[in-house]
């Protein structure tokens, strides 16, 4: 088996030394450092790298550079998602971010697992497990979210939160590690024409 189908099927694989992952890392980092040197308003090109990254055309997907991610084929963004600036997808595992999602700057999708004995972690082994985020979400600044992590549809990520567990959905999370302040039941009423 590859070091490519260890990773997407969550066993222990090779990250460092593997060859046909190193490559493909660094096809990621052309791509998307070719995006962050884009001009914020050229939207045609923004959205064909995006499309070469992601190996798909997003449905009305912001992404503010500078962007960062390890191979892009591993992120499914749904429709209506906004990302700010300064965002890393470490997408060794899939990472899947539901409909209308927004994510503030800074924040980090961690799919990478180490071992925790030395002499494994030294020879580059690694895991990863996916992350799932579901529709309606805001994660606030500085949010980092670790792997094997599912984000329930509805929820609120306070800013500098490190979600390393299950949110159920309808959940205000906050803290490190994050934890459920409380469920979100209210809708607030804006007045557009104020």
């Amino acid at each position: 088996m590859s070091g490519r189908n260890k990773m997407m099927s969550g066993q222990w694989y090779d990250a460092n030394y593997d060859s046909e992952l190193v490559e493909e890392r660094l096809k990621a980092q052309t791509l998307y450092h070719e995006y962050n040197q884009l001009n914020p308003s050229d939207n045609a090109n923004k959205n064909k790298i995006l499309s070469k990254l992601l190996g798909y055309e997003t449905k009305n997907v912001d992404i503010s550079a500078p962007f960062y991610c390890d191979y892009g084929y591993n992120i499914e963004f749904g429709k209506n998602v906004f990302v700010n600036l300064s965002c890393y997808f470490m997408d060794g595992g899939k990472i899947t971010i539901g409909d209308h999602c927004f994510i503030g700057p800074f924040t980090g999708f961690y799919t990478a697992n180490h071992p925790s004995d030395v002499e494994s972690r030294n020879k580059g082994m690694e895991q990863a497990l996916p992350i799932v985020v579901g529709n309606n979400c805001w994660l606030g600044a500085n949010v980092s979210v670790m792997p094997g992590v599912r984000i329930g549809d509805n929820c609120v990520i306070a800013a500098g939160s490190v979600v390393t567990k299950d949110i159920p959905d309808n959940s205000m999370v906050a803290g490190v590690p994050a934890k459920v302040i409380r469920q979100l039941t209210e809708t607030l009423s804006i007045d557009s024409n104020s």
